[in-house]
């Protein structure tokens, strides 16, 4: 039997990515919880003796994100912080094994409220910092509104400027959608 191969959306490839590196116990970061998908899914991969720590500066989206948490019962293994995820260190105290940013504004949410570039590099910065080797910093850039796309303009500034014996740097994104389909960045530390 022939499999077939079939090219996945930016988020899509974000959480196949994430499989492939978190494991049960392993510490992670949701950086930005939105409606709590991202975080549920890595409770679910780092089982209960692992720990997510998921940060929004919206309480419309911690709410939203403590419930789904509980709905499937994993809030043992998850911290849901309604803080900027720029204030990571003042929770995350141990190595991290992975990260996972959707950058843009909360779906059916307040679209006025957007990440910024200065937040988003400075907690990029700190989570490099507690990257385990092989770890990995996921960034899926939405940026089809105010302010997106000088975003992903420093994001991309940023990772190009990281030292290539330090991390590996990917870009993924489709080219032939109109719409700025979202890039996905993944920074593996070596």
């Amino acid at each position: 039997m022939v499999k077939i191969l079939k090219l996945q959306s930016a988020l899509n490839f974000s959480h196949t990515l994430l499989k492939e590196i978190v494991k049960p116990g392993d510490v992670v970061v949701d950086a930005t919880a939105g409606k709590g998908n991202d975080t549920l899914f890595l409770a679910q991969l780092v089982g209960e003796r692992g720990h997510v720590y998921s940060f929004d500066i919206q309480a419309q989206a911690t709410q939203l994100t403590q419930r789904l948490v509980e709905q499937h019962q994993v809030e043992q293994q998850t911290t849901v912080i309604n803080d900027g995820h720029e204030n990571l260190t003042n929770y995350v105290k141990s190595p991290i094994t992975a990260a996972i940013f959707n950058l843009g504004y909360l779906p059916e949410g307040d679209h006025k409220i957007v990440t910024k570039p200065q937040t988003t590099l400075k907690s990029v910065q700190s989570m490099m910092k507690l990257l385990k080797p092989n770890g990995i910093i996921i960034l899926v850039i939405y940026y089809g509104h105010p302010g997106g796309k000088q975003e992903k303009e420093q994001v991309l500034q940023f990772a190009k400027s990281i030292d290539q014996h330090q991390f590996n740097v990917l870009q993924y994104q489709f080219i032939n959608q109109i719409h700025e389909p979202p890039i996905l960045l993944a920074l593996q530390k070596r």
